[in-house]
C-alpha cells in the first residue's frame, strides 16, 4: 500500500492538464457503414455506446486514418479504398483539433483550431490541413507528421488508441513476449531504443566516412613522397654530372692503360711463339731421319722382290697354262655327260614306243575275236545302256532346273536383304550426321547462348540491328529465349520448350515501323522468316492475381521461368499463356490434371516426355511428343546433353557397323549364290548338250543296227609290224652312238684327272717360292704406307712451323708496333683532357676496363638526360610545392582529428544516453508494478509484474483475496473472464500512466466482465481519466448507467443499425 500511495502522489507531477491536441469533433462521410456522421467530443471523459453494428468502432478507425495510419495498421482493411462505403466513390474523414494554450502548434497560422481532412477515392488519398476558418494551409505528409510529433499523437500506440481487435488480442493474449511488446511500445521505450539504434548506425556510418577521409590522405602522402623523391633526384643531378666528368677522364686514360696491357700481352705472346720454334724444328728433323731410313729399307725390299720375280715367273706361267687346260677338260667332260644322258632318254622312249606297238597288235587280235563271237548281243546291250543314259541325263536335267529356280529365288531374297540393310545403314549415317550436327550446335551454344535460338543467323541479325539501331524507335528485344533462365535446374527444360518453343526465337518490337526495319535487317543478315511480335513497351509488368492462375500444386510454365525483362514476361503471358500451362511429370498424371480434375484457368498440360493435353468443350486432345523439336536450349549446362548425344552417336556407330557386317556377310552369301547359280547353269547346259548327244548316238546305233562292220584289220597289223622293225633299227643306232659317247667320256675324265694331278704337283713344288714372294710384296706395301705416314707427319710439322709459328710471330710483331703507335696517340689525347697525376688522385682505373667505363658513362649520360627532361621545374619550385602540400595535409589531419574527437564525444554521449535509457527502463519497470498493484487494490486483489528486458518477456501474477492460501496465479488465463478483464484493465491503466498523449481511446475494454467487475472497472477508469487530465474516448456496447454523472463526463448513444 505504501507503493500505491507513492504512485498516487506522482500523478499530478507526471501529468499536467493541457488543452492543446484534444479532439473537438469527428465528421465522417461515406466512411465504412456511415453515410454521414458527426460526433462532438468533450474535453474529459467521453462514453460512446450503441448496439453491435452501429458503427462505434468506425470512429476510432477514422481517427487512425486521419492521423496517417496505414490501412493494414487499423486491422480493418487491406487498402484505404476498402473504407469507402459500398456504392460510393469517395470517403471523407474530418477531425477538428483544439489548438489553445502554451502547447499550441503554430497558433499564428492555424488559430485555435486545426482542421485535418483526409479524402479517399478508388485510386488516391489526400490529406489537407486547414486553419480555424477552414482555409487550406498545407497538404504535405511532412506537415501532418510535424503536427503528430508536436502533440505526441501516436495512433499505433495501443495506449493512445486501443481498437476492438487490439483489446481482444490484449485480453486473450497469454504470451509473455506479446505483453512485453505491448509494454515496450506503449511506454515509448521501443521508439527511444529505435532512435538510439539509429544514432548508433549513423555514428558507425560517420566513423566509416571519417575513416574514408583519413584514407584519402594516403594518395596525397604518396604524392608528397614522390615530390620528395623528385627533389632528391634533382639534388643527384649535379652529382651525376660530376661523376660523368670523372668518368670521361678515367675513360681517356683507361684507353692508355688498356693499350699498355695489350703491349704486355703481345710481348708475352711473341716470347711463347719464339719458344715453340726449337721444338717444332726438332720434330721436323726427327721425322726427316725416319723418312730417310724407310726409303733405304724400301729400296732394299724392291731389289729382293725383283730377284724373286725372275725365279718364279716361269712357274707362274706353267701354273696358269695347266689351270686353263684343266678348265677346258672339265668343261668337255660335262658336255659329254649331258649328251650321253640326252641320248639315253631318247633310247628309252623308243623302247617304250615298240612295246606300245606290240600291245596294239595284241589288242587288235583280241578285239577281232570278240567281235566275231558276240556282235549282236553287244549291240543290244549298247542300245539299252544308251537308253538308260538318256533317261538318267533327263532326270539330272530336271533336278538342275529345280535347283536353278531355288537359287534364283534365294538370290532375289539376298538382294532384297542387302537393299534393306543398305537403307538401314543410310538411316544410321543420317542419324549420326544429325547427332554430330547437334553436338556442334551445342558446343556453339556453350560459347554463345544466343546461337541456341537461331544459330549463326541470329548473330548476324543482332549485328545488323546494332548497325541500324538509330532507325528503331526502341531497340528490339530478342530472341526471347536468350532472356529466359530456368529457376530450379534443367528438370522442366523439355516441357517448357514444348510449351513455348514457338516464342523462343521471337523478337519483340514496339510498333509496325520497327517491325519493317527489323525485317530489313533480317534480309541483310540472310535470316528469312524471322518471327516478330509487336508489343507495347510502355506497359508495366503484369500483376497476375492468384485466383487467375490454375488452382493446382503443379508448376506452371511461368513459375519455372525467370526473366529480368518485364516486356518478355508480359509477352509470355499475353502471347504464350505461360501462366495457364501446367507442367507434370508423367503421362498418367497429365491425363488426370487435364481431363479429370476440372481445374479452372487451365489451358494446356505438358509432360516431361513431351505430351501435350488439352480439352475444348467436350473434346479431349492428346498430342504426341514432337521429335523434331530442338531440345535443351534453355538448359544452364550442356555437358549432360553432349554426353547423351555422344553415347547416342556411339550407339548409332555400333549399329551401323553391325549392319555393315551383316551386309558384307549377305554380299558374301549372295556372291556364293551367284557362283552356285553359274555353276548350276553350266551343268544344266552341259546336261542339255549331253542329253542331245546321247539321243543322237542312240538314233545312230538304231539306224546302223542292221549294217555289218567286218572291215579287215590285217592291213593295220602289217603296218604296225613295219613300224616296229623301223624302230628296232633306230634303237641299234642309238646304242652304238651311246657306246662311242661313253668311250669319249672315259678319255675326257682320264685327261682331266691327269691335268689335275700335274697342277697339284706344280703348285706343291712352287708353294715355298710363291709364299716368300707374296710375303715380300706385303712387307713392301707396309713400308710404303709407313713412309707415306711419316712424310705426312713431317709435312704437318713444317706447316705448323710456317703457318702457326713463324706467321703468328710476324703478325704479333706487327700488332705490337701498331699498339705502340696507338699508345702514343691515346696518351696525347688523354693528356689534353687531364694530366695523369689527376687520375692517380682520383684512385686510378684499377678494376675497370674501357668498355665498362664507357657503359657506365653511357648510362650516366642517359640518366642525366632523362632526369633533366623529366623535371622541368627548378628545385626551388619543387621545394615550395612540397611545403604547400605538407601544410595542406597537416590541415586535413587536424580537421579529421577534430571529426574523430567529435565522434568520440558523440559515442560517449550515446553511451550515457544508453545508461539513462536503462535507468529509465528500470524506473518504468518499478513504476509499472506500483501502479498495477494500486489499481488491483481497489478490488482487494494483489499482484506483481515480472519484466525482463534481456529475455523480452513480461508476466503478470495475480493473487485473489479468497485464494490467500493457494499459490499465486501466474497466467491470467487461469482467472475467470471478469477477473482477467479487470486485471488486464489495471495493467493497461498502469501503462497509461507511463505515457503522455492529448487524448486516449479504448474500444470494448469491458468485455467478459460481470456487472460488479464492470462497475468497479468503470469507476476506476473514470477516476483515473479525471486524475490523469487528458481526453478519453471510451466505446462499449454495454450499459453505462452505473457510471456516475458529472460535468466532465459525456455520454453519447449511437443510433441502432438499420436491418
Amino acid at each position: 500500500m505504501a507503493d500505491s500511495s507513492v504512485s498516487s502522489r506522482s500523478i499530478p507531477i507526471l501529468h499536467r492538464r493541457s488543452s492543446a491536441g484534444i479532439i473537438r469533433n469527428v465528421r465522417m462521410e461515406n466512411f465504412m457503414c456511415h453515410s454521414h456522421l458527426q460526433i462532438e467530443l468533450g474535453e474529459w471523459v467521453n462514453f460512446i455506446t450503441g448496439q453491435n453494428g452501429s458503427g462505434k468502432s468506425a470512429i476510432l478507425t477514422a481517427l487512425c486514418v486521419a492521423f496517417g495510419c496505414r490501412a493494414k495498421g487499423t486491422q480493418r482493411a487491406s487498402t484505404l479504398k476498402d473504407f469507402i462505403k459500398t456504392g460510393c466513390s469517395y470517403a471523407v474523414v474530418c477531425v477538428e483539433i483544439k489548438n489553445e494554450g502554451e502547447d499550441a502548434f503554430k497558433p499564428e497560422i492555424y488559430g485555435d483550431t486545426i482542421i485535418l481532412e483526409r479524402r479517399i477515392t478508388e485510386s488516391t488519398s489526400t490529406t489537407v490541413l486547414k486553419d480555424h476558418q477552414g482555409r487550406k494551409v498545407a497538404s504535405r505528409k511532412d506537415d501532418l507528421r510535424e503536427i503528430v510529433e508536436h502533440f505526441n499523437i501516436d495512433v499505433e500506440n495501443p495506449c493512445v488508441i486501443m481498437s476492438q481487435d487490439k483489446s481482444r488480442e490484449f485480453l486473450h493474449s497469454g504470451n509473455d513476449k506479446d505483453k512485453f511488446k505491448f509494454f515496450y511500445k506503449a511506454s515509448l521505450l521501443q521508439q527511444v531504443s529505435d532512435l538510439l539504434q539509429n544514432i548508433d548506425e549513423h555514428l558507425k556510418s560517420a566513423n566509416a566516412l571519417v575513416h574514408e577521409l583519413e584514407e584519402s590522405i594516403k594518395p596525397m602522402l604518396k604524392e608528397l613522397d614522390e615530390l620528395q623523391g623528385k627533389i632528391k633526384n634533382m639534388e643527384h643531378v649535379e652529382e651525376i654530372s660530376q661523376r660523368v666528368q670523372q668518368l670521361k677522364k678515367k675513360l681517356a686514360w683507361s684507353w692508355v692503360y688498356d693499350v699498355d696491357k695489350q703491349l704486355e700481352e703481345q710481348r708475352t705472346k711473341i716470347g711463347r711463339l719464339k719458344d715453340r720454334i726449337p721444338a717444332c724444328q726438332a720434330k721436323i728433323d726427327l721425322q726427316l731421319s725416319v723418312v730417310e731410313e724407310l726409303m733405304e729399307r724400301i729400296s732394299k725390299k724392291k731389289a729382293q722382290i725383283a730377284c724373286m720375280m725372275e725365279n718364279t715367273s716361269e712357274v707362274r706361267r706353267m701354273k696358269d697354262e695347266l689351270q686353263q687346260t684343266l678348265s677346258l677338260a672339265t668343261k668337255e667332260k660335262l658336255e659329254l655327260e649331258e649328251e650321253y644322258s640326252r641320248k639315253g632318254n631318247q633310247l628309252q622312249k623308243m623302247v617304250k614306243h615298240v612295246r606300245l606297238l606290240e600291245q596294239q597288235i595284241q589288242d587288235i587280235h583280241e578285239q577281232h575275236v570278240k567281235n566275231t563271237q558276240a556282235e549282236e548281243s553287244e549291240i543290244e546291250e549298247k542300245l539299252k545302256e544308251l537308253q538308260c543314259e538318256v533317261d538318267a541325263t533327263a532326270s539330272s536335267l530336271a533336278s538342275l532346273k529345280e535347283e536353278e529356280s531355288a537359287l534364283l529365288e534365294s538370290l532375289n531374297e539376298g538382294s532384297s536383304e542387302i537393299r534393306r540393310i543398305a537403307n538401314e545403314i543410310d538411316d544410321f549415317e543420317r542419324k549420326r550426321r544429325e547427332i554430330e550436327h547437334s553436338i556442334r550446335e551445342i558446343n556453339q551454344h556453350q560459347i554463345n547462348k544466343v546461337t541456341a535460338f537461331g544459330g549463326d543467323k541470329v548473330i548476324n541479325l543482332l549485328r545488323a540491328i546494332e548497325r541500324h539501331q538509330e532507325r528503331f524507335k526502341k531497340p528490339p528485344i530478342g530472341p526471347i529465349g536468350a532472356h529466359l533462365t530456368l529457376v530450379n535446374g534443367d528438370t522442366w527444360a523439355f516441357a517448357v520448350e514444348n510449351a513455348i518453343g514457338r516464342l523462343l526465337n521471337t523478337f519483340i518490337v514496339a510498333n509496325h515501323k520497327d517491325a519493317l526495319v527489323l525485317r530489313g535487317c533480317a534480309r541483310e543478315a540472310s535470316y528469312g522468316h524471322v518471327p516478330i511480335v509487336i508489343y507495347d513497351f510502355a506497359r508495366p509488368r503484369l500483376d497476375i492475381r492468384p485466383h487467375m492462375l490454375p488452382q493446382t500444386n503443379h508448376p506452371t510454365t511461368l513459375s519455372v521461368l525467370q526473366t529480368e525483362n518485364h516486356i518478355v514476361y508480359n509477352v509470355l503471358v499475353d502471347m504464350g499463356d505461360a501462366e495457364r500451362q501446367v507442367l507434370v511429370r508423367d503421362y498418367d498424371m497429365g491425363k488426370a490434371v487435364a481431363f479429370e480434375q476440372r481445374i479452372l484457368n487451365l489451358k494446356e498440360v505438358h509432360t516431361l516426355d513431351g505430351y501435350k493435353m488439352f480439352s475444348r468443350g467436350s473434346v479431349q486432345t492428346i498430342l504426341p511428343p514432337n521429335r523434331k523439336l530442338r531440345r535443351g536450349r534453355l538448359c544452364s549446362s550442356f555437358d549432360g546433353q553432349i554426353n547423351d548425344l555422344q553415347r547416342d552417336a556411339s550407339h548409332v556407330n555400333e549399329e551401323a557397323q553391325q549392319r555393315r557386317r551383316r551386309k558384307r556377310d549377305a554380299e558374301g552369301r549372295l556372291q556364293d549364290l551367284q557362283e552356285d547359280l553359274q555353276s548350276v547353269k553350266r551343268r544344266r547346259l552341259n546336261a542339255e548338250r549331253n542329253l542331245m548327244s546321247k539321243k543322237l548316238a542312240l538314233q545312230d546305233v538304231k539306224n546302223a543296227y542292221g549294217a555289218e562292220a567286218n572291215a579287215s584289220s590285217a592291213s593295220n597289223v602289217d603296218e604296225l609290224h613295219q613300224e616296229i622293225s623301223k624302230v628296232h633299227e633306230e634303237v641299234q643306232e642309238k646304242k652304238m652312238l651311246l657306246e662311242k659317247l661313253q668311250a669319249r667320256m672315259n678319255e675326257a675324265e682320264a685327261k682331266a684327272k691327269k691335268l689335275k694331278v700335274s697342277f697339284e704337283n706344280l703348285c706343291e713344288s712352287a708353294k715355298g717360292e710363291i709364299d716368300a714372294f707374296d710375303k715380300a710384296e706385303n712387307d713392301l706395301i707396309k713400308l710404303e704406307q709407313a713412309l707415306h705416314d711419316e712424310e705426312a707427319k713431317k709435312a704437318h710439322y713444317e706447316v705448323i712451323m710456317n703457318n702457326k709459328v713463324l706467321s703468328l710471330i710476324k703478325e704479333a710483331e706487327a700488332h705490337y708496333v701498331d699498339l705502340e703507335k696507338n699508345r702514343l696517340e691515346s696518351c696525347r689525347k688523354a693528356s689534353i683532357i687531364c694530366p695523369e697525376s689527376e687520375i692517380e688522385a682520383l684512385g686510378g682505373c684499377e678494376g675497370s676496363n674501357p668498355e665498362q667505363l664507357s657503359a657506365q658513362l653511357t648510362r650516366l649520360n642517359q640518366r642525366l638526360q632523362h632526369e633533366s627532361q623529366r623535371y622541368s621545374e627548378s628545385i626551388d619550385d619543387l621545394r615550395m610545392l612540397y611545403e604547400k602540400k605538407e601544410r595542406k595535409i597537416s590541415k586535413k589531419r587536424k580537421t579529421y582529428k577534430a571529426f574523430r574527437e567529435k565522434l568520440h564525444a558523440c559515442e560517449t554521449a550515446l553511451g550515457l544516453r544508453r545508461v539513462k535509457f536503462d535507468r529509465n527502463a528500470s524506473f518504468l519497470k518499478r513504476q509499472l508494478t506500483w501502479q498495477f498493484n494500486r489499481h488491483l487494490g481497489k478490488k482487494g486483489i494483489s499482484g506483481n509484474i515480472k519484466l525482463s528486458y534481456e529475455e523480452k518477456t513480461l508476466s503478470v501474477e495475480v493473487k485473489m483475496p479468497q485464494d490467500a492460501s493457494s499459490s499465486t496465479v501466474r497466467d491470467t488465463r487461469g482467472l475467470s473472464g471478469g477477473e482477467r478483464s479487470f486485471s488486464t484493465l489495471c495493467f493497461a491503466l498502469a501503462l497509461h500512466e507511463l505515457t503522455e498523449a492529448p487524448f486516449r481511446a479504448m474500444d470494448e475494454f469491458d468485455v467478459f466482465m460481470d456487472a460488479v467487475s464492470r462497475k468497479i472497472s468503470l469507476d476506476t477508469l473514470v477516476d483515473f481519466a479525471l486524475a490523469l487530465g487528458s481526453q478519453w474516448i471510451l466505446i462499449t456496447p454495454h450499459d453505462i448507467s452505473m457510471v456516475k454523472q458529472g460535468e466532465r463526463i459525456k455520454k453519447q448513444q449511437m443510433a441502432a443499425p438499420r436491418s
